[in-house]
């Protein structure tokens, strides 16, 4: 748990701090929190597709968390920079399998990294368009033979060019009758046919995907790099949550920050097997808005402190419907 001092505290006293400490630029507007020009919460990040690969970068670091992720990542772009320039000496480069699996629970932030890899292969010039498909089974296995190649040839094409994410990708190996193993053999046949064309990204929980791959010795042999996406610690969490409340001029006071603090340390020692990371803390928020509305309509002057300033209450109303879900 942390101390009422912590420099990570967003009151109006802090927040310079704050930003600092996240490297954020603010820009200064009267009685409102400062906004935060950047989008980093995990789930919602938007990357312009103008940017360079040094902007694309700087995003990738200006994420909460994911310092593991951050450094595989970099690792990538660092042999597809050297890769480039021995070509351009005429020196041999190795065709390596540029797939990969991401591994890990909800709201890690995968979806975000692969928007981001998708911007950075194109500048490196390895994907041509950059666009990403994303996708689950739903989307690719249909109910009769046959069709479920039709659908997933569908999905290949849009996303050449770009790449491929496929989310939960274990769910389509159920067995030999299932239709999901005509998704994945279609799929099989596109990677090894149209080989520097797109790439392929497959998600999910760490269990599931390793039975996944081991399901299939094509599968196995298309992916060499695995990325491992952590929770995120309870110190992340909060700080996640302060982003989402400068994003929607909205700050906490400290009684009100002491108990979040106190929540993410119960939720992060116990955690339940629906836990959802970045997107617990964005379901938190709307709770706790919903919950300062409901305060504020029961006064008879509302200040504007009062409209941007989260209490204690409000957390605690949104932390007692959180549990009830």
């Amino acid at each position: 748990m942390f101390n009422k001092n912590d420099k990570k505290d967003i009151v109006k006293d802090h927040f310079i701090q704050y930003i600092q400490l996240l490297d954020i630029k603010q820009e200064e507007k009267p009685l409102v929190a400062d906004k935060v020009k950047e989008e980093v919460v995990q789930d919602e990040i938007e990357v312009e597709s103008e940017e360079s690969l040094e902007d694309l970068q700087k995003q990738l670091d200006s994420m909460i968390g994911l310092d593991g992720v951050k450094q595989q990542v970099h690792s990538i772009i660092n042999e597809l920079k050297i890769d480039a320039l021995r070509k351009s000496k005429g020196l041999k480069v190795s065709n390596t399998s540029k797939h990969l699996v991401f591994k890990g629970n909800p709201g890690t932030g995968k979806t975000t990294i692969a928007r981001l890899l998708s911007k950075i292969y194109t500048e490196l010039g390895i994907l041509e368009k950059g666009q990403l498909v994303e996708v689950d089974r739903s989307e690719i296995v249909a109910g009769y033979v046959g069709q479920t190649a039709l659908k997933t040839k569908e999905k290949i094409d849009e996303a050449m060019g770009g790449i491929l994410f496929i989310d939960e990708a274990y769910t389509l190996a159920k067995g030999e009758n299932d239709f999901g193993q005509e998704a994945i053999d279609t799929l099989l046949k596109a990677m090894e046919d149209h080989r520097d064309e797109f790439i392929v990204i497959v998600a999910g929980y760490d269990e599931p995907m390793e039975s996944f791959l081991q399901s299939n010795p094509g599968l196995k042999s298309r992916f060499n790099e695995y990325i491992h996406f952590d929770d995120y610690s309870e110190e992340e969490l909060f700080l996640i949550f302060g982003l989402l409340c400068e994003q929607n001029d909205f700050r906490m006071d400290f009684e009100a920050q002491d108990t979040l603090k106190s929540y993410l340390n119960e939720l992060c020692n116990h955690k339940l097997d629906n836990f959802a990371n970045g997107r617990e803390m964005r379901n938190l928020f709307d709770k706790s808005k919903k919950a300062h509305s409901n305060r504020l309509a029961s006064l008879n002057e509302i200040s504007d402190k009062d409209l941007i300033t989260f209490k204690k209450d409000d957390l605690l109303h949104a932390i007692e419907e959180m549990k009830l879900v």
